[in-house]
């Protein structure tokens, strides 16, 4: 019985390698919950989203070479994309699902069944379960298109979860996101919550922030530009980011195992694996970006930038190496901040025909990346006609696909979302493969195998299991 128990898991490819213990830990049953707090649950899945996206670990985060933020020195697989050696589509899958939508789901079941909240802080608290729960939905779509969905994370029903359409799905996420909003009006987790503290102000500005980012995802999407409309309009009325006071991030501390992940990759094991890519410093160079100095080390001397050439074999100390900020084990990391934002509401401005203020908040979130980074200069870097938004090169999307491509530094998902989204050019072929920037990951090697039917139906929806299949949003 417990190798049945154990397939049929493996089978939602959620597990794959796991410990019997981790096994165990995936049969519990939500529904009757015993000993594990909705508090712990709750922030046990918020630090894993955050790790996860953080993470340069490339057994499990590759996200900051797909941006071409960094680049590798000795091994270079993962830079010319290959996702299969290390099992890296079937890690990210794995994490979304198993270490943090499943602990969401049982969160808000303890937190329904606990009998000494109220129903107005059974509701706050849900509603942050539910932003969260969005956010990792979103991911997964926008990462692999079709997934299992309405039969995901119940293993007892669903042995061989079927996959849903990605669109229906995004739609019905921002239905439930738009629902959860009203209900922030408590403290929710109150102290044990460590992203805002309880602040139901906050959440809300996080809500209606990651609802403006899922609308402006699908404007280009076929017949979908009557949701996208009314979800941007929504969550401009409700209230989006202002400040990087309002930043959706997770603060690190410097003990392990608190300490952020990229100081764990790079610092606490020892590595040199990887410097800034020439794709990101030859265009900053060009610029005189002064975030340089911050994102980037003067290893090679007071000034001096050179990236390394995008997925060759790359001598570490031939090239830049990243900042110190990134390697500080207490640098806190985002999910969602004020610079892309404000880079949104710049693309909603011009989709509007008001060219005035996309110009304002576009100057809006290179500042408020400059204010992030700590860096000074802002005025006369907008002043440089390479950067001000009525002479820099490009369409308008180029443009503001530049600036936020250039402010997502240190978070790659995003970076690479930019290149996806605004389609700018720039992007280098790596040199050993030769192959194309992939617009998706394929799905997890264990999902052809052990759910190989359902796996075939998704894979022919989509138009293909391939690198370059494009996600439903991605229309140009």
């Amino acid at each position: 019985m417990k190798k049945i128990a154990i397939l049929t898991l493996s089978i939602l490819a959620f597990v794959s390698c796991q410990t019997d213990e981790q096994y165990e830990d995936l049969n519990r049953d939500p529904k009757n919950p015993t000993s594990i707090s909705s508090e712990f649950l709750f922030n046990s899945a918020a630090k894993s989203l955050v790790d996860q996206m953080t993470s340069t670990n490339v057994n499990v985060n590759i996200f900051r070479m797909l941006g071409q933020h960094w680049t590798e020195t000795t091994y270079v697989d993962e830079a010319n994309y290959d996702f299969n050696t290390r099992g890296i589509t079937g890690s990210h899958w794995s994490e979304m699902y198993r270490d943090i939508l499943l602990d969401l789901a049982t969160a808000k079941n303890v937190t329904d069944e606990d009998s000494s909240l109220t129903t107005a802080q059974k509701q706050s608290r849900n509603a942050q379960i539910e932003i969260l729960s969005v956010y990792a939905w979103a991911n997964l779509v926008e990462t692999f298109g079709d997934i299992p969905y309405t039969e995901a994370l119940n293993a007892g029903a669903y042995a061989l979860p079927a996959y849903s359409d990605a669109a229906t799905i995004y739609t019905d996420l921002i239905g439930r996101l738009s629902a959860a909003i009203p209900n922030l009006t408590g403290s929710g987790f109150g102290s044990a919550d460590k992203i805002y503290g309880g602040d139901s102000v906050a959440w809300k500005k996080f809500g209606n922030s990651l609802l403006l980012r899922m609308g402006l995802r699908i404007a280009d999407a076929p017949s979908m530009a009557s949701l996208s409309s009314s979800t941007i309009q929504a969550a401009v009325a409700g209230g989006v980011f202002t400040s990087n006071a309002d930043n959706a991030s997770l603060s690190y501390s410097s003990a392990s195992p608190n300490t952020n992940p990229v100081w764990v990759d790079l610092v606490q094991s020892g590595r040199s694996d990887f410097v800034a890519a020439n794709t990101l410093v030859d265009f900053m160079n060009t610029l005189s970006d002064p975030r340089r100095e911050q994102y980037f080390d003067q290893n090679l001397g007071a000034g001096l930038y050179t990236g390394g050439p995008y997925g060759d074999n790359n001598s570490f100390s031939s090239y830049t190496h990243v900042g110190a900020s990134i390697i500080d084990p207490t640098n806190a990391a985002c999910l969602l901040d004020y610079s892309e934002v404000s880079f949104y509401l710049a693309d909603v401005a011009e989709r509007a025909g008001n060219t005035s203020n996309a110009e304002g908040f576009y100057n809006a979130g290179i500042t408020a990346s400059f204010e992030y980074w700590g860096t000074t200069g802002v005025a006369a870097y907008l002043a440089n006609p390479a950067v001000a938004y009525t002479t820099a090169p490009g369409s308008w999307k180029v443009k503001i696909g530049n600036q936020l491509w250039l402010a997502m530094y240190n978070r790659g998902y995003e970076a690479w979302t930019a290149w996806r989204t605004y389609d700018m050019p720039g992007f280098n072929l790596p040199a050993v493969s030769g192959d194309p920037v992939p617009t998706r990951y394929t799905y997890p090697i264990a999902e052809q195998n052990l759910n190989s039917t359902n796996y075939t139906a998704a894979s022919a929806a989509i138009g293909g299991d391939n690198q370059t299949t494009k996600i439903f949003w991605d229309a140009n």
